[in-house]
């Protein structure tokens, strides 16, 4: 499905997906084939929604047994963005667990659980929080690289857009991964997948133009999230964005942006 729905949008990287193997015992991980699997495997549409019954969705649709994460992303209907990317994370984590790439023990399994926490305050909610929340849990876990250069991206790279200067208390953002770029009547656009605006779960593309600053974040070294309940409860950084502003100079220091 991906690869038909991503050459009806003509993108530069239709084939290369098409044609990404499955990851196999033995050869390096490849994480960004396995974020762009765990997209295929989402539903579509579902409508957007930022509310209470979109949160507790997203948290039905997570669940754990005694040895494995389960996924149900059917469930986590209506969807926003963060919810969004941070599904197509833990289904490449799941992909990767059950290849045998890495092992997570019951604590760094269960720290994967969206439970309510609030912006910055434990993994969902640095990944859900405004600015750079995952851009900064990869910093803090040590999960892979931060980078700002179109030139470096790549399908299945996760990516926070910004739409306007402001970052933190009154910014205007979106979680998505990436799938890449291509010319439209001259024109630049940038392709990425996430829940958007009105319908839900889907593909999108916007000009190039419109994104003020992007920040990629790249999973490389999944195995660090068996460190993830070594981490601090809360990240004071991520926390303070509901109320403060922040600068590209200070995303670049604390995120490690190369």
């Amino acid at each position: 499905m991906f690869a038909r729905i991503c050459s009806t949008l003509a993108l530069l990287v239709a084939s290369s997906v098409a044609q990404t193997p499955r990851v196999h015992v033995g050869a390096a991980v490849d994480c960004n084939a396995a974020v762009l699997r765990a997209i295929d495997a989402m539903p579509s549409g579902g409508s957007y929604a930022t509310t209470a019954q979109a949160n507790l969705a997203l948290a039905s649709a997570i669940s754990l047994n005694s040895q494995s994460l389960l996924l149900e992303p059917v469930k986590a209907q209506p969807s926003y963005c963060s919810g969004a990317t941070y599904l197509a994370f833990l289904g490449a984590i799941r992909e990767l667990l059950a290849a045998g790439k890495i092992t997570l023990d019951d604590r760094a399994r269960a720290a994967l659980l969206v439970q309510g926490q609030r912006d910055g305050e434990g993994l969902w909610g640095r990944w859900n929080a405004n600015g750079p929340g995952t851009a900064r849990f990869f910093t803090e876990a040590k999960l892979g690289r931060n980078f700002t250069d179109w030139s470096q991206a790549r399908p299945g790279d996760f990516l926070k857009i910004f739409w306007t200067a402001e970052i933190g208390k009154f910014e205007r953002g979106h979680s998505v991964v990436y799938l890449g770029r291509q010319t439209v009547g001259g024109v630049e656009h940038v392709n990425f997948w996430s829940s958007n605006q009105p319908l839900g779960y889907g593909l999108k593309m916007v000009p190039r133009k419109k994104i003020v600053w992007a920040v990629f974040s790249r999973l490389e070294n999944p195995s660090a999230l068996s460190n993830v309940p070594l981490l601090p409860r809360t990240d004071k950084y991520l926390a303070s964005l509901l109320t403060v502003r922040s600068s590209q100079e200070e995303v670049r220091t604390r995120c490690a942006l190369e």
